[in-house]
């Protein structure tokens, strides 16, 4: 509020030196010394001309001209001698409205301010402000409030990790970088915030996996070796250095791992078509697909699951590293009842995986499950 009254006080000052002027009266023309010098001249003149100084043609010019300035200035003399002077009443009233001026002008605008305006917000970035979506005028003002505290306290670990997942939501990448650098510096290593910062890296260098942000990742794998985010990005880094064979390996072994209900699944599954230029591995009949069939007529329904099926077997033989796709391949072959094709299908997924003895087993447990040993 102090700097708002030194505000007030400096617009008081400059409308002060405009206005005050006009409560003055004002100062009359000094006539009469002018009088007094021009007669002064023509005595001079005279004197000059007795003397032969000047001749008398030039004597006569310059009496007649400083005679015309001696009539002007005696007639204005005379105009300001006759002039009623202004009452004191209309001078009081003159200087009281000046002061009317200068008060309403500096005080009307601080108060209408204070009674419309919010001068108890905190400040806030232009950038912030530019860059934010229509209707999150909230949130710039939850960050202005973050921010200001941890220029108060920048040891606040927690303040930073509160608000570098918000700078990535806005785009301020850099910002985020530096946040998620502090939160794991004042609260220690762990894999989540090691992962947190390498994202940020890529995320400001334009999704390209840096050095540092491949050691980022490389120590929160190190610390948990399960770590989805850090997974995932090392692959990316293993696709963008042109080893996509690495890539696939890891996100191969990403799937295998995955919870079903994993959200990454279909981001993983993605960049793995990617790599290996087939489709993902959801390409082939789901459950949900083979039962949506059912209702269909019986010749079109055969047709339409079997073309489904023998899409997948396609990409099997080609690229048999897929167990995901070799389990949907024999069930698909048991719905339509084809049990020498399921059968062929499990013995040419062992083939295909048999550097994978877990994976053989997952087989191995589909084929006794459906009944198709022997």
């Amino acid at each position: 509020m102090a700097l708002w009254i030194v505000f007030a006080l400096m617009t008081a000052a400059a409308i002060g030196a405009v206005v005050w002027p006009l409560a003055r009266k004002p100062r009359g023309v000094a006539a009469g010394n002018e009088v007094v010098v021009y007669k002064d001249q023509l005595q001079e003149i005279e004197r000059d001309r007795a003397a032969g100084l000047i001749g008398a043609a030039e004597g006569e010019a310059a009496r007649l001209e400083v005679s015309r300035r001696l009539l002007a200035a005696a007639d204005m003399q005379s105009a300001q001698a006759s002039a009623p002077a202004s009452p004191p009443q209309v001078r009081w009233h003159r200087r009281a409205a000046a002061l009317g001026v200068l008060i309403v002008l500096s005080v009307l605008p601080i108060g209408l301010y204070l009674a419309l305006g919010s001068p108890n917000i905190p400040g806030q970035p232009a950038y912030a402000r530019a860059n934010l979506p229509p209707g999150h005028e909230s949130i710039a003002a939850l960050i202005g409030q973050v921010e200001e505290r941890l220029a108060r306290n920048p040891n606040d670990g927690a303040g930073w990790e509160v608000i570098a997942p918000v700078y990535m939501q806005l785009g301020r990448f850099d910002d985020a970088v530096m946040a998620r650098r502090k939160a794991l510096a004042l609260n220690g290593e762990t894999a989540a915030r090691d992962a947190d910062l390498g994202e940020a890296l890529v995320a400001a260098a334009n999704g390209v996996v840096t050095d540092e942000a491949k050691r980022s990742f490389q120590n929160a794998v190190g610390r948990d070796p399960q770590n989805a985010k850090a997974r995932f990005f090392l692959g990316l880094a293993d696709e963008q250095d042109g080893n996509r064979d690495a890539a696939a390996a890891k996100w191969r072994a990403m799937l295998k791992d995955a919870p079903a209900d994993a959200p990454w699944l279909g981001l993983v599954r993605t960049s793995l078509a990617r790599v290996t230029g087939q489709p993902p591995a959801d390409a082939g009949p789901t459950a949900d697909q083979m039962a949506a069939v059912q209702n269909m007529p019986e010749a079109q329904r055969i047709a339409m699951i079997r073309g489904m099926v023998e899409k997948l077997a396609d990409r099997l033989h080609a690229d048999g590293n897929d167990v995901e796709g070799w389990l949907r391949l024999v069930r698909a072959y048991a719905v339509l009842g084809d049990s020498d094709k399921a059968k062929a299908a499990a013995a040419a997924a062992k083939r295909a995986l048999a550097s994978h003895p877990d994976e053989i087993k997952r087989i191995d447990d589909l084929v006794k499950g459906l009944g198709l040993e022997g």
